[in-house]
């Protein structure tokens, strides 16, 4: 059996809640199906905190009392953006940081890890609506506001709340391949999500990743930027192969063409921006289809509804109808 590996949760007053129980959630699911994580939370004094929804968060130890850890996790709170972040808690990440094989930072947690100065010279990321002023705050960070998270020499850093379930699943996947990453994800009613853009959204449970790096590649860039006018040339250049061997590619380990899977990464990218309120020629662009005539008849082939029809199922589900559209999981 393999050694079990220690993540630790660094909490303080304050902190967001769900940045602590998202995450964790995703490590002990992991236990389930055959992952071998040990979870405990340190805070820089060793006493219990209090965090966003109020509840008492008891700990095991102190900051300094953590001898190892395969992964420290530092959350985020509301506080690390409006005042300067707490000296104990820096100095904690400072220790934390030469014990453990990886620091991760949620939301922004970030600004923690680059108040301790872990993040100079390295790229990160933040929540969107903070990633300007962690780059004012703290200029020798490269800040990649439109990343979900950025992985920098052991160093993950994670966009808003949610995006660290996204980044759990993340690092599951690396430590235990991507079966059972998928199978911890929909243990949880959850998405895979890839690297890419906040405007990323998630490929259906099913889709395997492919196994070759090159056509990995192409399959994260379409999913991270669908609005991009991929073509099957553009792609097959960014790997180097002739059109003829991307296809081929796409044939073996997706079981479809470069064509096909570009249209259904834009029809997810468009259905979820319908879900969250966009208009319909607005979700056309961002989504990539040129013209709202294109995306109809992408939906209408594909669904039986227009976009128009599908966005007022999911305005009849919002509001509690049992025949709308089920709001996607986020």
């Amino acid at each position: 059996m393999e050694p079990r590996r220690h993540i630790v949760f660094v909490v303080f007053d304050g902190i967001k809640m769900l940045d602590v129980a998202g995450p964790a959630e995703v490590f002990a699911e992991a236990n389930l199906f055959g992952a071998h994580y040990s979870l405990s939370y340190a805070s820089p004094s060793g006493e219990p905190v209090i965090t966003s929804v109020g509840l008492r968060l008891p700990v095991d130890k102190a900051a300094a009392d953590v001898t190892e850890a395969d992964t420290v996790v530092v959350s985020g709170g509301d506080a690390l953006v409006t005042r300067a972040v707490p000296a104990d808690l820096t100095q904690a990440i400072r220790l934390l940081h030469p014990r453990a094989r990886r620091l991760v930072s949620i939301c922004t947690g970030s600004f923690a890890l680059a108040g301790a100065g872990v993040l100079d010279g390295r790229r990160a990321t933040t929540h969107w609506r903070h990633a300007q002023l962690l780059a004012r705050a703290y200029p020798d960070v490269q800040v990649q506001p439109d990343a979900l998270f950025v992985e920098d020499g052991g160093i993950v850093t994670s966009a808003g709340v949610s995006a660290g379930i996204d980044l759990a699943l993340a690092l599951v996947e690396q430590d235990h391949g991507g079966d059972l990453a998928r199978n911890v994800a929909r243990g949880l009613v959850v998405f895979m999500q890839r690297p890419g853009g906040q405007s990323q959204f998630s490929a259906p449970l099913e889709v395997r990743p492919p196994r070759t790096p090159d056509l990995r590649s192409v399959v994260d860039l379409v999913a991270a930027q669908p609005g991009l006018p991929h073509t099957v040339g553009s792609l097959a250049a960014l790997i180097g192969v002739s059109p003829r061997h991307l296809a081929r590619m796409f044939a073996a380990e997706m079981d479809t063409t470069p064509a096909k899977f570009v249209e259904q990464v834009r029809l997810d990218h468009a259905k979820a921006l319908l879900d969250s309120g966009c208009g319909v020629a607005e979700a056309a662009r961002a989504a990539g289809f040129g013209s709202s005539e294109t995306m109809r008849r992408t939906f209408v082939a594909r669904l039986g509804v227009s976009p128009s029809g599908y966005r007022a199922r999911f305005a009849t589900a919002q509001r509690g109808g049992k025949d709308g559209v089920a709001a996607r999981a986020r």
